[in-house]
């Protein structure tokens, strides 16, 4: 077999959970981060502090 094929982690048993794990992790940080952003963006328009 192709070294280069092994250090892909194609042959990994779980390779569909350890995706779909990095997909969720993912889009949970994105969201985080949208989320903070406009809630700072919110609370500069309303003349607030972001920070509890």
């Amino acid at each position: 077999m192709d070294p280069t094929l092994l250090h892909t982690g194609a042959e990994h048993p779980d390779l569909t959970l350890l995706v779909l794990t990095g997909i969720l992790s993912f889009a949970a940080g994105t969201g985080l981060g949208a989320y903070a952003a406009l809630r700072g963006k919110v609370a500069s328009l309303l003349g607030e502090t972001a920070e509890n």
